[in-house]
């Protein structure tokens, strides 16, 4: 995804901390995990009573470097410093923001690459899919870990939002105020249809070898750059591209070949390519397996007013006009349901022309809708 960043009173140096689970983990699918991993970074200070923490929840190819910049690496600035730092909508001065990498990622928590003990060999699709009420369970334990009995707020944008969702329906009790930017109560089929053939090309690759790549000294980049390239046209809407690149040329001139000749082609392939330098085949799959499953309804007889019965929290729901990934549709059924519930809900839906990255981007009024609700949050302790 396409990040505008400001990096104007970002929260400045920040470092990766790690927190080990030696209690077997339990997933969905009935398999097992003895113990894993996770990586985290924290921003601000928790107050004595521990009421003001926030947990951020990453999409799909995000990670748990939401803010900052890393002293050996300062161009490496969080996928999300335009939103959590000193004055900014997540004010760091206020809130103890957490940022993880999911079980299944592949930025140091524990992941397909990671050893697995039993053969010490990576785990690659040995790995047990994930679904994002598993993520929830790691993450309230790290919560335990950490002495958060209940955050302030859980929040996130895309298959983050769901997770913020999720947390609400699996651990009601633990959560005052529930953020869900640019998400859905689950995916349409045109969603899975984009995802299954992303998985597809990654499956397809001949250096994919069945998810044991690493084994041989490879990595699936034509698969995972293609994956890219679909995923990052679902990202952006028509009207960005068309003001972005329109029909643009490279060279000016038609080359009546099979190369790159427009601007949009050079600019996927380059997204392509920079995404396959860094990201791990296997937890592209996962991620995105964990994108088709969630569904809170399906175990309510496909009823999502019943499914959130159990919330307890008060919610902001905030889409974007343009994101035809994640519809604005999409978001008012999450809004008719928590009101059905009789839930304290605020909506906001965004004129943007960015589409589905609209949730990255510094835009005033969305962040003015998250800064003045973000505000309300932190009075409820401050007072």
């Amino acid at each position: 995804m396409d990040l505008i960043l400001d990096t104007s009173n970002s929260i400045g140096i920040v470092s990766a901390q790690r927190a080990t689970f030696d209690t077997p983990l339990v997933f969905r699918s009935g398999a097992v995990l003895p113990g894993y991993e996770l990586v985290y970074e924290t921003y601000g200070t928790l107050n004595d009573a521990k009421s003001n923490a926030i947990l951020i929840c990453h999409a799909l190819s995000g990670n748990h470097h939401v803010a900052g910049r890393y002293a050996n690496d300062p161009e490496n600035v969080g996928w999300w410093d335009n939103m959590v730092g000193p004055g900014k909508p997540v004010d760091t001065g206020k809130f103890f923001v957490i940022g993880l990498n999911n079980l299944g990622g592949c930025h140091g928590s524990t992941g397909p690459s990671s050893l697995n003990p039993e053969t010490g060999q990576p785990y690659g699709t040995g790995f047990p899919v994930v679904t994002v009420e598993d993520w929830v369970e790691s993450q309230a334990r790290l919560a335990d870990r950490l002495g958060i009995k209940q955050f302030a707020a859980v929040m996130g944008g895309s298959l983050g939002g769901m997770q913020a969702l999720q947390w609400s329906l699996s651990f009601p009790e633990r959560v005052r105020h529930v953020l869900v930017i640019a998400a859905a109560p689950h995916l349409t089929a045109e969603n899975i249809a984009f995802n299954d053939v992303a998985r597809n090309a990654i499956l397809t690759d001949p250096d994919f070898h069945g998810g044991n790549f690493y084994q041989h000294g490879v990595v699936p980049t034509r698969g995972l750059r293609l994956a890219r390239m679909l995923g990052h046209i679902t990202y952006l809407s028509d009207d960005a591209m068309a003001d972005k690149f329109g029909r643009s040329l490279r060279s000016g001139k038609l080359g009546y070949n099979y190369g790159i000749e427009f601007e949009i082609e050079s600019y996927l392939r380059f997204q392509g390519d920079k995404f396959a330098a860094y990201f791990d085949a296997n937890t592209y799959l996962l991620m995105t397996k964990a994108l088709d499953y969630f569904d809170p309804a399906r175990t309510c007889g496909d009823n999502l007013d019943k499914a959130f019965a159990a919330a307890r929290a008060d919610y902001l729901v905030v889409s974007f006009t343009t994101d035809w990934r994640f519809a604005p549709e999409r978001s008012r059924e999450i809004v008719s349901a928590l009101l059905h519930n009789h839930r304290n809900v605020s909506y906001a839906e965004i004129s943007s022309a960015h589409g589905h990255d609209s949730f990255l981007m510094q835009h005033e009024h969305y962040h003015d809708v998250m800064r003045v609700y973000l505000d309300r949050i932190a009075q409820e302790f401050s007072a």
